[in-house]
């Protein structure tokens, strides 16, 4: 059976060979479009180089694009599970041109691969076309030679794209397989289009308009081709199988999550099982691109994904965490395309596990509530919108969980009660200030200023301290109380917590308060430059203002991120003294597990550089300088040589933080002095280890590093090491001797090839004769006619024996048939004294037609195509001469 990965590398590797750059998936998270919340489609990481506002190096690109559609208007969250092809996270498989070729070779290209390549039946087939596009109708007439009931016209805005209101846009195409009479559906089109009998697997857009404003579209001076095929949706085909759960893909994780839970995977509960497979890819991929579960945008929308998961996990009886005990089986499977995943392996496991820790309390809890509430209804009775509401608002249950868990119930959810809650919530809170949005959440901080003043930040020498609640927030205004669940922010009269800034994530922890009560710090935030707002949940007890408090930080954390934010100024001036001082950061994120680094430079490191970096880092980790802060103004630490860093605001006076201990007879003190309201190690020894895992380019003229240290860099390294070891027992040498042993055996291997190659060209060249003389050629319209037919040749080596040939031939038409692997080759050579009598383009086509194949291109003097039949490869030459000959 081919496999999923099989799948995506003959798409990938087909494009590759029609001249088409591979290019990496983008980061779930855009880069390039903030309205999106995450990435839905492959075409996002190429939108402005469709609207020209970005340029690359290649005008055709292949993908495999990673998605997520879990938020916004691109939400299939519900119906996850329940259905045959709903999914979070999925793979679209896409082609583009950038002006490049458009609607002809796309089609082309496409029916290929998808009966040639793939082998799928072309009675299968059926496609769409929008209306008004009698073009494509044509060309699928005339490439595909389908029949006029074969290729649908749809009127609607389902075959045409638009990125927006205004921009480029154009008519779709897509592809249907049938799956047969036995599966209920009609096709695209037909009142009951929706059922499963026909699958689109494929979907082509013809950007070739522009929309201007409603009513006014013009034609785009370049056309391009976007295309999307869901891998998951063609291995379901490819494989034979109509459920996309049931491909190697996710069958894998099913089967290890049933053999963990020992519960059937195809039993009762195989909808648990599938949505467990389902959100464990989505909550992997979103962690290993740096987002985390979080109460607010994209962190919330995987902490949703994330309980939905962990809730299923229940419902199958699993007494401890689950989620992250299925980590290696999804890398198992994806991880050799997606290397993000094993890298960040350590962080996905852990997440998971953590959040599901946490999420099994929370859940007890709600759903204690829950099952008391719906043991007061009838059979089929609704749930109270409001009672859904309490738990969204109490208890953090999400309103699809509750909704997920009530269908188990065949249940429904009065949707508008909840909604009416919500607003009743929201005006109340409305009417407690003015404005709206950002305005009147800056409103409240601002309010609060002016109440109690600044917070007393004493975290740069303690991780504990006593302090008074100065004020509360909750639900953006302010309060008296809190009580055991509620979610709220508290503010103390001084503090050690670390408020997010500077690129460093905020301090996390637990507060203390009167008889026993608790407070969990699930993060530290920093408004008005001065307030640190601790943000969190009441887990026991409740709080007022007035009260005293205990207030501790969370010390791995802590000791975590400031090891990751030092390391930063220290891989700053590294990055400066080896690519030049023109480097200046652009951002950064400190996190615990892992530290981000933007920096400005035209070109990516090369292997060399890197290492060079690292090794200047770690010299200075090994040197273990005590870490010296001092206070000055503003001017007076930059006058003094200190480097003011990217997104920081500075006061009337700033922290300098300097380490590390210079090495160049430049008069400084230190290795690194920048200005920094961060929080770092004593001494440079404290970070550990520092590596690199990733150099990536951003945007234009900006880089960005992914690094590791301490302990995490450690298990890095050994992985490689590992890696290593397990390589030289492959190739039964020493590890010192790896690299020159590949080297070795890769000279090798090109050496053999070139003297085939040549023995191949040698043996071609000289013709029935075994000689070197000139090739026998007739007389066909006034030319000479050259021919070749051979057998097992590759095509690639077709062209050099061409060139040869035409040398030799002086003056005339070379034609060379091979066969190889029982498909056929044809290339065409024109000497350039003819091609204004006989193109090689046309000559090739009718070649290939005549041994079956498609088509064919190259230059008026050379050009090359294919056919599926090497038996048949003879009629090509035969066609040549008799095109030839008028």
């Amino acid at each position: 059976m081919i496999t999923a990965n099989e799948i995506r590398t003959t798409f990938l590797n087909y494009f590759q060979k029609h001249g088409h750059e591979i290019v990496d998936s983008s980061p779930l998270v855009p880069r390039n479009d903030p309205t999106l919340m995450f990435t839905n489609a492959g075409m996002v990481q190429f939108k402005n180089v469709f609207t020209g506002q970005e340029a690359r190096d290649y005008s055709r690109a292949t993908t495999s694009q990673k998605c997520v559609r879990a938020g916004g208007k691109h939400n299939d969250l519900e119906n996850v599970g329940y259905t045959a092809r709903h999914h979070t996270f999925f793979e679209m498989l896409g082609n583009f041109s950038f002006g490049d070729y458009f609607k002809d070779d796309a089609i082309k290209f496409a029916w290929d691969l998808v009966t040639g390549e793939y082998g799928l039946p072309k009675e299968k087939l059926l496609v769409t076309v929008y209306s008004e596009d009698e073009e494509a109708a044509g060309i699928w007439k005339k490439v595909a030679g389908l029949s006029d009931d074969r290729i649908i016209r749809i009127p609607t805005s389902d075959n045409f794209w638009q990125m927006g209101d205004t921009g480029p846009c154009g008519p779709c195409t897509e592809i249907f397989f049938d799956h047969g009479e036995g599966i209920p559906g009609g096709p695209p089109g037909s009142p009951d289009e929706d059922g499963d009998r026909f699958i689109e697997i494929w979907n082509l857009v013809f950007m070739q308009y522009e929309q201007l404003n409603p009513g006014n579209r013009v034609n785009l001076p370049n056309p391009s081709i976007d295309t999307g095929m869901g891998l998951e949706r063609i291995t379901a085909v490819l494989q034979g199988k109509h459920n996309n759960y049931d491909i190697d893909l996710l069958r894998h994780i099913i089967e290890s999550c049933a053999d963990i839970t020992n519960v059937d995977p195809d039993g009762p509960q195989a909808v648990s099982h599938k949505v467990i497979a389902d959100h464990l890819r989505s909550a992997a991929f979103l962690i290993a691109d740096g987002v985390l579960p979080d109460k607010v945008g994209r962190g919330y929308v995987l902490r949703r994904i994330m309980r939905r998961g962990m809730r299923h996990a229940h419902m199958l009886g699993a007494q401890e965490p689950l989620m992250h005990k299925l980590v290696p089986s999804l890398i198992d499977k994806m991880g050799g395309h997606f290397g993000e995943l094993k890298r960040a392996e350590a962080l996905i496991t852990e997440t998971l596990k953590l959040e599901e820790t946490g999420f099994r309390r929370t859940l007890d809890r709600g759903l204690h509530m829950l099952e008391a509430e719906t043991a007061k209804l009838g059979d089929g009775q609704a749930l109270d919108g409001r009672v859904a509401f309490t738990l969204y608002d109490t208890y953090g249950f999400p309103l699809d969980l509750t909704q997920d868990i009530l269908r188990g119930q065949n249940r429904a959810l009065d949707v508008a009660g909840f909604d009416a809650a919500m607003e009743e919530q929201k005006e109340a809170a409305r009417s407690k200030w003015k404005g709206s949005g950002e305005q009147a959440t800056d409103a409240v901080w601002f309010d609060v200023q002016d109440k109690v003043g600044a917070t007393e930040f004493l975290g740069y020498e303690t991780e504990t301290a006593e302090g008074v609640v100065t004020a509360i927030v909750k639900d953006g205004a302010p309060v008296e109380e809190i009580s055991q669940g509620d979610e709220a922010i508290l503010l103390a009269s001084q503090t050690p917590f670390y408020g997010e800034s500077g690129g460093q994530m905020g301090d996390k922890g637990h507060i203390e308060g009167p008889d026993g009560a608790l407070f969990e710090v699930t993060d530290t935030l920093k408004k008005m430059g001065e307030l640190h707002l601790h943000v969190g949940k009441v887990v026991k007890g409740g709080f007022k203002t007035g009260d005293e408090l205990s207030l501790h930080v969370d010390g791995d954390h802590r000791a975590r991120l400031r090891a990751n934010h030092s390391v930063t100024h220290l891989a700053h001036e590294a990055l400066r003294r080896v690519l030049g001082e023109h480097v200046t950061q652009k951002g950064s994120l400190v996190a615990a597990d892992f530290m981000r680094f933007d920096f400005a430079n035209p070109k990516g490191m090369t292997p060399e550089q890197i290492a060079e970096v690292e090794a200047i880092v770690n010299a200075q980790i090994r040197a273990n300088i005590e870490v010296a802060t001092r206070l000055m103004t503003p001017d007076a630490a930059i006058e003094a040589g200190a480097m003011a860093l990217f997104g920081e605001k500075y006061g009337d006076e700033v922290r300098v933080v300097s380490m590390g201990l210079e090495t160049e007879a430049d008069g400084k003190d230190y290795y690194s002095t920048e200005l920094c309201g961060g929080t770092h190690v004593k001494r440079t020894g404290d970070i550990g280890y520092f590596k690199i895992i990733s150099e990536a380019a951003i945007a234009s003229g900006v880089r960005r590093i992914e690094v590791v240290t301490g302990q995490a860099a450690i298990d890095f390294a050994n992985a490689k090491e590992a890696s290593l070891k397990e390589t030289a027992f492959i190739l039964k040498a020493q590890e010192a001797d790896v690299p020159a042993r590949v080297a070795s055996l890769v000279d090798e291997r090109k050496k053999l090839e070139r003297e085939v190659s040549e023995l191949r060209r040698k043996l071609a060249a000289a013709g029935s004769g075994g000689g070197a003389s000139a090739p026998e050629a007739k007389e066909i319209n006034g030319a000479k006619y050259a021919t070749r037919l051979l057998d097992g040749v590759p095509a690639k080596e077709l062209k050099p024996l061409v060139d040869a040939l035409k040398k030799e031939l002086g003056s005339g038409v070379i034609a060379v048939a091979a066969v190889n692997d029982g498909k056929a080759s044809l290339v065409v050579g024109v000497t350039d004294d003819l091609t204004d009598r006989f193109s090689a383009v046309d000559l090739v086509r009718v070649g290939s037609a005549a041994m079956g194949g498609k088509g064919g291109g190259g230059r008026p003097d050379m050009a090359q195509a294919g056919g599926p039949d090497g038996a048949v490869a003879g009629k090509a030459l035969e066609a040549i001469e008799a095109a030839m000959a008028g």
